[in-house]
């Protein structure tokens, strides 16, 4: 019997069994059997913890960092009115998703302790457009810049501080230049170039230092997420004491059947290998985890995608995503397992009157909120999976908050390590993604 229980979610699997959705689905036979191939990687991954071989394991339980990440927030922040996150991949995903979990995309009240902050911004991406658009809007003496790369070296990066850069200098701005940007990144090493480094230290750039045991995709924990987190104002204490319970959790442990990241990493590679279902569908109902879909389809794909194997994961959005995904989930071939992310919605949002919902010939929406309806939907869509032989996994969290967010985070990361290990790579290298920038610098150089 497997356990799926936490105090932060409740993961059930019943949804993705034979049982319950037909031929399908897996039997008790072949999940429990990639479950038990688990107990080694668990014991090894209790041992790696103890011997501080695994950092993003250890780091839910740092402060230090922490501190440090405030005073550079506190200083960065002086006068300033905007701060914009430059960082592209595992640099930029996990602070973007934190963000949109502290809702930085909604206006703050007048008033309110958020609204009395520099407002945040979150560019990801790199595209000339864009990057024009961003510095014409800005007032650059209010604005703050920080820069994130572990290598110093990605090229993105580097051309949008750069920019950023250039900008402020071509405004008469030099000598503001340490005020107004702060640089994340490794510390110097002997004989390892770091563009971003050499930059801070020729223009006085404040630096704070990446973490250099863990990288991209798995750093959200580190003060590449926690910086932007609390520049949103969250508490970054209790995200780590969210993520910290599940690795307790793990420690704790004898048996993988007990542990829901084991579950979870079975669940997804059986269904590969069992029953050629490749199509990982992450599907929450809450805006505020708009972005953890895209978050997690990195640290799944960039970690697992190798030596020929893998699956794809794929970030939906409820109710939304029931308007354009849904059909092909429902009735297009059956070769998709879909997680379906639920709060409890009831009695949330406006309350609409009976008279209204009867003008508009809804009237099974008087006296119903907007969290009534989305709480119904996500129910139906679960049971309409179901009743359509679609695999379907679910995760119940009674409430959102920082602590919550952690463990879920913390799960998928731990979810993602196991599967590496039933898939035999290394989840931590992308040696495939080398190739294309070798080929990036080629074409750059040959550029009249």
């Amino acid at each position: 019997m497997v356990e799926n229980s936490t105090p932060y979610y409740q993961q059930s699997i019943e949804g993705c069994l034979e049982k319950t959705v037909g031929s399908f689905g897996l039997s008790s036979r072949e999940l429990n059997g990639w479950i038990d191939k688990l107990k080694a990687p668990l014991a090894d991954m209790q041992a790696a913890y103890k011997n501080n071989s695994l950092s993003l394991l250890t780091v839910p339980q740092d402060t230090k960092d922490l501190e440090i990440a405030r005073a550079a927030l506190d200083r960065l922040s002086v006068n300033a009115k905007t701060i914009v996150f430059l960082g592209i991949g595992g640099s930029g995903l996990g602070g973007r998703m934190l963000g949109q979990y502290s809702s930085w995309h909604v206006p703050e009240k007048n008033g309110s302790d958020r609204a009395n902050r520099p407002e945040v911004r979150f560019y990801n991406n790199l595209d000339g457009a864009t990057l024009n658009k961003l510095f014409d809007g800005l007032e650059l003496a209010d604005t703050r810049f920080v820069l994130t790369s572990k290598s110093g070296g990605t090229a993105e990066t580097l051309m949008q501080g750069l920019a950023a850069l250039q900008v402020v200098i071509d405004a008469g701005l030099e000598h503001e230049i340490p005020k107004l940007f702060l640089g994340l990144t490794e510390p110097h090493r002997d004989g390892v170039k770091n563009g971003l480094l050499d930059i801070c230290k020729h223009y006085k750039i404040p630096t704070i230092d990446h973490h250099t045991g863990v990288g991209g995709r798995f750093s959200v924990l580190t003060n590449v997420g926690m910086l932007p987190a609390m520049a949103r104002g969250l508490d970054p204490y209790a995200i780590r004491q969210g993520a910290m319970h599940m690795v307790q959790q793990m420690l704790n442990c004898d048996d993988p059947a007990q542990f829901p990241p084991a579950i979870g990493a079975a669940l997804n590679v059986a269904f590969d290998r069992e029953k050629n279902i490749r199509n990982l569908v992450l599907m929450p109902y809450c805006d505020q985890l708009g972005q953890f879909g895209a978050w997690y389809a990195q640290l799944w794909a960039e970690s697992l995608g190798k030596a020929g194997g893998g699956s794809t994961p794929i970030s939906a959005l409820g109710p939304i995503d029931q308007h354009s995904q849904l059909q092909l989930y429902l009735d297009g071939p059956h070769d998709h397992m879909i997680t379906l992310m639920g709060l409890t919605n009831k009695s949330v949002g406006p309350r609409i009157s009976p008279q209204l919902a009867k003008l508009a010939h809804a009237d099974v929406l008087g006296g119903r909120t907007a969290g009534d309806l989305v709480d119904a939907e996500q129910h139906a869509i679960h049971d309409a999976l179901i009743k359509s032989g679609r695999p379907t996994r679910t995760f119940e969290i009674p409430s959102l908050d920082e602590q919550t967010l952690g463990a879920l985070i913390m799960h998928f990361m731990m979810e993602t390590i196991f599967a590496a290990d039933l898939y035999g790579v290394d989840a931590f290298d992308q040696p495939a993604v080398e190739l294309g920038k070798v080929l990036t610098r080629e074409y750059l150089s040959q550029m009249e």
